[in-house]
């Protein structure tokens, strides 16, 4: 099968993070996932929610949406759907995940994740590009005193796979997607633990054979992503 921009089955888009890509926040980034384009960024507020209070615990959590042009039509703005509501819940328990919240402090890291440009993979390109974010802001956090360390158990990224044309591919653009007979979204530590692990047979349903070779593979692209991660932020985290 040849793929829409040429790929092989087995490759993911072109990547490129652009690192402190909005002054004001504590940490940014762009990420870029073939042609879909995600600002994301980590602000810190000296506050956590009323459930947290007098704990001494430290909170992440994240809001996410596209731009009314980064879609084919334009998206009505301030009408938030069932869909956003579930990427942000995905992008903040999966930063949750990795984080030490005993070691923040009583303050909360907001992740905002705004797609200017969508083309597939828009939730786990944010969730790529925000743990990027994430550490930038933590950093900030220490190098200002406010925290003895930066409190990051592992990295984290997240890529998708499916199944098109009974041909199992990674990372899907949006034209794949649409058409996918199989679509699952994976998230992953780097010492190969999962997060979370979506999967939806939109055809026909697939096999336990089908799904290990999905997750294979989804290991393999993570694992890429895994490497530019490291070479942003993993002076950072090697401390």
């Amino acid at each position: 099968m040849i793929r829409i921009d040429g790929r092989g089955l087995d490759k993911i888009r072109k990547v490129t993070i652009t690192r402190n890509y909005i002054k004001y926040p504590e940490g940014s980034c762009l990420i870029e996932l073939g042609n879909t384009k995600v600002i994301c960024t980590a602000s810190v507020e000296e506050t956590v929610p009323p459930f947290l209070r007098n704990s001494g615990t430290g909170w992440v959590t994240a809001e996410y949406g596209m731009l009314p042009r980064s879609c084919g039509s334009r998206i009505q703005r301030g009408k938030d759907s069932g869909r956003t509501y579930e990427i942000q819940r995905l992008i903040g328990r999966s930063l949750r995940s990795i984080t030490e919240m005993k070691y923040l402090g009583e303050r909360t890291i907001w992740i905002d994740c705004d797609v200017i440009q969508g083309d597939g993979g828009t939730r786990t390109a944010s969730i790529t590009g925000s743990f990027v974010a994430l550490v930038d802001a933590l950093q900030k956090l220490k190098k200002d005193g406010k925290i003895d360390r930066v409190p990051v158990q592992d990295y984290i990224a997240a890529t998708s796979v499916g199944i098109l044309n009974d041909n199992m591919i990674l990372d899907l653009c949006y034209e794949e997607d649409s058409k996918a007979e199989v679509d699952m979204n994976v998230i992953m530590t780097g010492k190969g633990e999962f997060i979370e692990v979506q999967g939806t047979a939109e055809r026909k349903p697939f096999s336990k054979e089908k799904m290990d070779g999905m997750m294979d593979l989804a290991k393999k692209g993570i694992e890429e992503l895994f490497s530019i991660q490291r070479k942003l932020v993993g002076d950072i985290l090697s401390k």
